[in-house]
C-alpha cells in the first residue's frame, strides 16, 4: 500500500511541476482538466450513476471547462461568480454537516449531480486564475490546504478527545481542526515574510490578505481553513451514503480524484472570493 502510495505521489508530481513551472497557465489548465474529468466522473458513480452515465456526467462538465476556456473566465470572471459561488459553498456546506446522511438521501439525485458538476467546474476556473495571477499565489493557496490536512492529522493523533463531525468522519476531531488553523496561521507569517525579502513572480495569498490588516488575514486564515475541513467532510458524508470508502480506485494507493481535491474545491473559490475584496 506505501508502495503505491509513493510511486502515484512520483508519477503524479512528475506531470504536475512541469505545468506548474510553466510561463502560461494553460499547461496546468490542460492537466487539471483531465482530473476534474474524472472527478465529475467519480461524482457520477457516487451518486448512483452507472459507467455510461457517468461518463456522460464527466463529458458537460468538460465541456463547461472548455466554455470557461475559450470564454478567457481566468483572466477576466465575470462579475460576482465568487462571490456567489463562495456563499453558496458556506451555506450548503453547513447545511450538509449539520443534517448528515439522512437528508442528503433525500435529495433529488439531478440536483445533487448538478451541484456537484457545478462545484469542479468553477473549481478548475479557479486553479486556473490563481496560476494566471502568478505561481506563487498559486502555491500559497495550495500549501493552505495541505498544511492544513497534515496539521489536523498530527494534531488530532496527539490531542484528539472531542469528535467533530462523528456520524460523518468518526476520524476527525476539533483538536485537529484547531491544529490545522495554528499550522496554517504560522505558514502564513512565513509566507509574508518571504514575500517581503524576495522578488517573487506574485504577492501570496497572505500578503494581499493582509493588504486590508492582520484582523482581517487571521480572520480569512482561519475561515478557509474551516471550509477546507468543510470540503472533506461534505466528500466523506457523500461516500458514506453511498457506502464507498474510496471515490475511486483511479490513484493507486490513494483513493480517488475527489479524495485528493475534496478540501480545494471550497477553499479555492471562497480565496478567489476573499481576494476581490482587496
Amino acid at each position: 500500500m506505501l508502495k503505491q502510495r509513493v510511486i502515484t505521489a512520483l508519477v503524479l508530481l512528475a506531470l504536475l511541476l512541469p505545468a506548474l513551472l510553466a510561463d502560461t497557465a494553460e499547461p496546468l489548465a490542460g492537466l487539471t482538466l483531465v482530473l476534474i474529468a474524472a472527478g465529475a466522473w467519480e461524482w457520477g458513480r457516487l451518486n448512483g450513476f452507472d459507467m455510461r452515465s457517468a461518463l456522460r456526467v464527466s463529458a458537460v462538465c468538460v465541456m463547461l471547462c472548455l466554455f470557461a476556456w475559450s470564454a478567457r473566465w481566468a483572466y477576466e470572471s465575470p462579475a460576482n461568480i465568487w462571490t456567489i459561488t463562495g456563499a453558496a459553498w458556506v451555506f450548503i456546506a453547513a447545511w450538509l454537516i449539520r443534517h448528515g446522511i439522512s437528508r442528503w438521501v433525500l435529495i433529488s439525485r439531478w440536483l445533487r449531480l448538478t451541484v456537484g458538476v457545478l462545484a469542479l467546474w468553477l473549481s478548475w476556473v479557479a486553479i486556473y486564475q490563481a496560476k494566471v495571477i502568478g505561481l506563487n499565489f498559486l502555491m500559497s493557496l495550495l500549501m493552505l490546504v495541505w498544511v492544513a490536512d497534515v496539521a489536523a492529522y498530527f494534531s488530532g493523533r496527539a490531542f484528539g478527545r472531542r469528535k467533530l463531525a462523528p456520524a460523518i468522519s468518526p476520524g476527525k476531531s476539533w483538536e485537529g481542526v484547531w491544529g490545522a488553523m495554528v499550522g496554517v496561521l504560522f505558514m502564513a507569517c512565513i509566507w509574508i515574510w518571504v514575500d517581503t525579502q524576495f522578488a517573487l513572480d506574485s504577492q501570496s495569498l497572505y500578503t494581499l490578505l493582509y493588504i486590508r490588516g492582520a484582523p482581517f488575514l487571521v480572520l480569512a486564515v482561519l475561515f478557509l481553513t474551516m471550509m477546507s475541513v468543510a470540503g472533506d467532510l461534505v466528500e466523506s458524508l457523500v461516500k458514506r451514503s453511498a457506502d464507498m470508502k474510496d471515490s475511486s480506485h483511479l490513484l493507486p494507493g490513494h483513493g480517488g480524484v475527489l479524495d485528493r481535491v475534496d478540501a480545494l474545491l471550497p477553499a479555492l473559490p471562497l480565496a478567489m472570493m476573499l481576494v476581490q475584496f482587496v
